[in-house]
């Protein structure tokens, strides 16, 4: 699978980490940035590009998923659920990150690097892509009312 990353200065050594994992794992790993530690780094621009490279795969019918980073994963969720179509799910435990596959097909999961173990956080990327989304007509139909909405505004309410 293709595994599309992004981080901050915050996520940037558990990043430089997770790419050895998922390479190991014989993921194909994108490395979005950041390319070096700087605390004064912008994390929207690298976790936009990470969510952006997983949407344009997917579109184009490659498997991939993508793992954005930060201290709290928060900021970086926000980011990357700004590119249209994807959806990012703050996980911060394997369960949570589990659901977001199985209930929301999240494509991308969001970890705070700050908040975890490195064993911890590695755990939770690989639960969710490991996870398949369910398909379950009822987790279907509320995607696809968040997917209307998206292009659509209040009129597909």
């Amino acid at each position: 699978m293709k595994v599309h990353l992004g981080t901050d200065h915050a996520g940037f050594a558990f990043k430089e980490v997770l790419k050895a994992h998922l390479g190991e794992a014989g993921h194909q790993v994108v490395d979005h940035g950041a390319f070096e530690y700087d605390a004064q780094d912008d994390y929207p621009a690298f976790c936009i590009e990470a969510a952006q490279g997983v949407v344009d795969d997917r579109t184009a019918g490659e498997d991939a998923l993508g793992v954005v980073i930060g201290g709290s994963g928060n900021g970086e969720q926000m980011a990357a659920n700004k590119v249209r179509g994807a959806r990012a799910a703050l996980a911060w435990n394997p369960e949570i990150a589990r659901l977001a596959r199985q209930h929301n097909d999240a494509q991308i999961v969001s970890v705070g690097a700050r908040q975890h173990s490195e064993e911890e956080a590695i755990a939770i990327v690989d639960a969710f892509l490991a996870e398949p989304f369910s398909g379950d007509d009822r987790h279907q139909r509320r995607i696809g009312i968040m997917a209307d909405y998206e292009e659509k505004g209040r009129d597909a309410l």
